[in-house]
C-alpha cells in the first residue's frame, strides 16, 4: 500500500544548499548519539571503548541506518528538511522508494566504509613489517583516490544539482522533496537584516584580532581612574607595594619599569612580550627598564 501511493507522488527537484544542510544535520545527529552513548561511560576506567570504538559506532550506524533509510528511505535530516530518497534507476519519473539492495549497499558503503577506515588505521598503524607497510600504503592510495573522486563528484554536484554524495551517484538515489514545496513568505526587511548581520559578524572575525585589546583596556582604565600627583619617594613605593597594578594582588617577584608603581615579575613580563608599548594603567608611563624592586615590604604591613 506505501509503495502504490509512493508511486503517485511526483518527484521535485532538491536545492543544492537543502541537500548540503541535509548532510550536515546527519553529521551533528551522530556526534550527538555518540557524545550522548559516551557520557554513559563516564564511571567506568578510562579508555574502555578505545579497543572496540570502530565496533561501537558500527552498530550505532547500524541502528540509526535502520529506523532511517530503511524504513523511511530518508536520513534524519532530509526527514527535518522533507526530503526522500528515490530510486534514481527507474525509468519512471514517479516516485519509486529505494529497493532493498540499494539500501543494503548504502548501509555497506557508509556504515561498513568508515568502520573498515578505523578499523585498519587501528590494525596497521604500529606494524612495521614489510608486507603490512605494502598493504598500508594500498589501503592509504585507496582512500585518496576515494577522496579525489569524492571531491570530482562534489564539483559536478555544485554544476548540476544532483548525488551530492559519490554512494548517491553509485547507487543511483536521489534526493527529492516528498511534497510539492509552497513559496516561502519571507519579507524582504528579514532578509536584508540578517544578511546585514551576518556581514557585520564577520567583518568583526576579520577586525576583532587585529585590535590590541589589552592595551585598549588598560588605556581606558587609566582614564576612569586617574592617579596624579605620585611622587618617588621611597614612602609612596612601599605604599604601592601591597599589590601589583595588573592583577591587583600581592606582587609576586616585585618589579617596577621605572614609575611608582610595581607589578608582579610574569604579569609585567608577559605585557610586555604581547606588546612592545606597554605603559602602565595607573599613570602611563612607558616601560624604560624592568627592574626588580629592593625594597623588603613585609606581610605585617597588610594589618
Amino acid at each position: 500500500m506505501a509503495s502504490s501511493i509512493g508511486n503517485e507522488k511526483s518527484v521535485n527537484p532538491v536545492l543544492r544548499i537543502s541537500q548540503l544542510d541535509a548532510l550536515e544535520l546527519n553529521k551533528a545527529l551522530e556526534q550527538l548519539v555518540w557524545s550522548q552513548f559516551t557520557s554513559c561511560f563516564h564511571g567506568f576506567k578510562p579508555g574502555v571503548l578505545a579497543h572496540f570504538e570502530p565496533e561501537v559506532k558500527a552498530f550505532l550506524w547500524l541502528i540509526l541506518w535502520r529506523f532511517t533509510i530503511y524504513s523511511k528511505n530518508a536520513t534524519v535530516g532530509q526527514t527535518i528538511l522533507n526530503i526522500q530518497y528515490k530510486n534514481n534507476l527507474s525509468q519512471t519519473e514517479k516516485y519509486q522508494p529505494l529497493s532493498k539492495h540499494q539500501k543494503l549497499w548504502y548501509l555497506i558503503f557508509t556504515v561498513g566504509g568508515r568502520w573498515l577506515e578505523e578499523r585498519c588505521y587501528d590494525l596497521f598503524s604500529n606494524r612495521q613489517l614489510q608486507s603490512f607497510c605494502k598493504i598500508k600504503r594500498c589501503i592509504n592510495f585507496g582512500a585518496g583516490l576515494l577522496k579525489l573522486c569524492g571531491l570530482l563528484n562534489f564539483l559536478i554536484f555544485l554544476q548540476k544539482g544532483t548525488f551530492a554524495t559519490l554512494t548517491e551517484r553509485i547507487l543511483g538515489i536521489r534526493s527529492v522533496f516528498c511534497k510539492p514545496q509552497s513559496v516561502r513568505q519571507v519579507g524582504f526587511e528579514y532578509m536584508n537584516r540578517e544578511l546585514l548581520w551576518h556581514g557585520f559578524a564577520e567583518f568583526l572575525i576579520y577586525l576583532l584580532p587585529l585590535i590590541n585589546v589589552q592595551k585598549l583596556k588598560l588605556k581606558i582604565s587609566s582614564w576612569c581612574l586617574p592617579i596624579a600627583g605620585l611622587s618617588n619617594s621611597e614612602n609612596t613605593l612601599a605604599a604601592h607595594c601591597k599589590e601589583c597594578s595588573l592583577c591587583g594582588e600581592w606582587p609576586t617577584m616585585p618589579h617596577t619599569i621605572g614609575c611608582s608603581h610595581v607589578f608582579c615579575y610574569y604579569c609585567i613580563k608577559s605585557n610586555y612580550l604581547f606588546d612592545m608599548y606597554f605603559t602602565c594603567p595607573k599613570c602611563g608611563s612607558e616601560v624604560h627598564s624592568l627592574q626588580p624592586l629592593k625594597y623588603k615590604i613585609e606581610m605585617t604591613e597588610l594589618h
